[in-house]
């Protein structure tokens, strides 16, 4: 993978859908990660890679070939992977493809510098300040130069300073760097280095997004040269930016199936879009313009293909590489296929949730009524019966920006929670409905559907919490995640997929502080706002550390949601397909496609 997405995570639909968690208070540690049937590099060969980033293939040629691949069922949104209602680890596997970041990922959640596009360097710390050069030969695909010009771009969606009166005009989902680094990329708009001076300490300060779309489309689509973009971007002209603010919102979704124009779609990275068939699939194309490492295979296509289908499909070729819902009978299945697959699993960082619903007239806005419902989730059921058959070593988590397979999970979960959830409770949570006069309350469970394991754990709820009172409901619904959709419109008391994050420290605040983005319940409490900033504020590990245990003792104190387990990595790949590897992130299995080579 190539871009990077800020320091938020992203929302798991069938694993689900983007956005954010994972952080690691006091540092990452890397999560255990098995191969069966291979090694780590993939069935056929290919390249063994030496670190946890990407593989270095040597000199190598784009190959005129096609490889498939599955992450999941949901429809393709747009070239614009990066507001609210796009942000998906389903969308993010095309998008990641083409956009070209600073930095990236390895398999276990470290940073490594993207030397393709540049390179960056910490030059301060008191104040901040990051310098940043833009590889010369760096260039869009339609041979527009990659400038100072697009940092800003970059700079200006994410920042909400820029209001035209009624609110923010960029609807990005990330919207911290107006108020992080006041003043911008500093540099001259058509130039290759730009230096960032933050106000204050930033954690997550290497992967910040400093690249992300072509300015020069969006300030023409905005009626703007682009020194006039730029120009109205550091001047706060909001009202002269709104047009192409619209654009950037909006001007790149389109109907399924329907690309928007080749000339508004240029891109950065080591892919482009080449074609979409309507609830089928997305093909992209090796960027012939790529001024760094070329693809190794000319196309991916993306199928989009239900989890249940994934391993036929693969037995009969019609995929090369599928990113099933990690089940039992998933796993049965892929090993029955023996040398022809190669099964990749490990340890993930992306954990399963139910988060109540806190808009103003949903029940669950009462404490009283999600203490009733915490007592009556059988977590510990739900683990033992659809995890540990996957991950005999899986136990209930009881937090959430710490994992149980991190050294700092047993002393964060002590000082934060007392085990008041572990047992399931019906009487209890009887005796609060009646006390509440709420028998009979209704719980729509909401999630992207088909999804048989959520479906297994909504009926185990159902069973469990009907007995104590509640009607709970399973609202599964394949819009559920999709603009427009039961998430946006807050339309369920209880909403269950799981955030993807990728080690970043800081990342929580966007989903738990007040009007954050991926605050999708809209829940708000003062002291967690004022937790965040000061953990958001400091450079400092045992800062970090200490200021988790605050926060993840006030999310359970107001029960701002129920962490249930961490997801098990479940991914596979036709054993002739090279450089398939396992990683821990919300980057998935496909976070290197670029490197994918058939083998001879």
């Amino acid at each position: 993978m190539r871009f990077q997405r800020v320091s938020k995570a992203v929302a798991l639909g069938a694993v689900l859908a983007l956005s954010i968690t994972a952080c690691s208070p006091g540092g990452t540690d890397a999560p255990e990660t098995s191969e069966t049937n291979a090694t780590q590099n993939g069935g056929g060969g290919g390249t063994e890679a030496n670190t946890t980033g990407l593989a270095d293939l040597g000199d190598i040629t784009t190959k005129d070939d096609t490889i498939s691949v599955s992450v999941g069922a949901p429809e393709f949104i747009s070239y614009n992977g990066f507001t609210p209602q796009t942000y998906s680890t389903y969308n993010s596997a095309i998008t990641d493809r083409m956009f070209a970041g600073f930095s990236y990922f390895g398999t276990d959640g470290a940073i490594y510098p993207n030397e393709d596009l540049g390179s960056y360097e910490k030059v301060s710390d008191d104040p901040l300040v990051v310098e940043y050069t833009i590889a010369e030969d760096a260039v869009w695909s339609d041979g527009t130069p990659i400038t100072v010009a697009d940092a800003v771009l970059a700079w200006a969606v994410q920042n909400t300073n820029l209001d035209a009166g009624d609110g923010a005009i960029f609807n990005s989902v990330s919207q911290d760097l107006g108020n992080t680094v006041p003043n911008g990329p500093e540099g001259e708009a058509s130039g290759k280095k730009f230096s960032v001076t933050f106000n204050a300490p930033d954690p997550d300060w290497q992967i910040q997004t400093w690249m992300l779309h072509p300015a020069h489309v969006v300030a023409e689509q905005g009626g703007l040269s682009v020194d006039e973009f730029v120009e109205a971007v550091r001047g706060g002209d909001a009202a002269a930016l709104k047009d192409a603010a619209d654009f950037w919102n909006t001007g790149w979704t389109t109907d399924p199936g329907t690309l928007p124009d080749a000339e508004l779609m240029p891109v950065s990275g080591p892919y482009k879009l080449s074609s979409w068939q309507a609830g089928e699939s997305v093909t992209i194309e090796a960027n012939e313009a790529y001024y760094g490492t070329p693809a190794a295979t000319k196309n991916l296509t993306f199928r989009f293909s239900a989890d249940n289908t994934m391993v036929q499909s693969l037995q009969n070729q019609d995929l090369n590489v599928i990113a099933p819902q990690p089940t039992v009978d998933t796993l049965t299945q892929l090993e029955a296929l023996g040398d022809a697959v190669v099964v990749h699993q490990g340890d993930t960082l992306t954990w399963e949730h139910l988060d109540f619903n806190f808009i103003e007239g949903n029940a669950m806005t009462n404490l009283e009524l999600r203490k009733a419902f915490a007592m009556c989730v059988p977590r510990q059921d739900i683990v033992d019966n659809l995890i540990k058959p996957l991950n005999p070593e899986a136990q209930v988590m009881n937090a959430r920006e710490v994992f149980p397979f991190q050294e700092n999970y047993e002393e964060v979960v002590s000082a934060a929670y007392d085990g008041r959830f572990d047992q399931v409770d019906i009487e209890g949570a009887k005796a609060i409905l009646e006390e509440q006069d709420a028998v009979g309350t209704e719980v729509r469970i909401g999630y992207s559907a088909p999804n048989e394991r959520r479906t297994n754990q909504v009926a185990q709820i159902k069973s469990s919490c009907d007995e104590a009172g509640f009607e709970v409901v399973d609202a599964g619904d394949p819009q559920f995640f999709a603009p427009g959709g039961t998430q946006e419109r807050g339309d369920y008391e209880v909403a269950l997929f799981a955030w993807a994050g990728s080690g970043q420290i800081a990342s929580g605040q966007n989903i738990y502080a007040t009007g954050k983005p991926q605050n999708y319940g809209k829940f708000s409490n003062e002291q967690v706002d004022a937790e965040w900033e000061t953990l958001a504020g400091s450079l400092d590990p045992a800062v970090h550390l200490e200021q988790v245990k605050k926060i993840e003792k006030l999310l359970w104190d107001e029960l701002y949601g129920i962490p249930i387990f961490a997801h098990p990595g479940l991914d596979a790949s036709s054993a002739d397909i090279d450089n398939v590897r396992f990683t821990a992130t919300q980057n998935g299995i496909v976070w290197n496609a670029e490197q994918w080579l058939r083998a001879e």
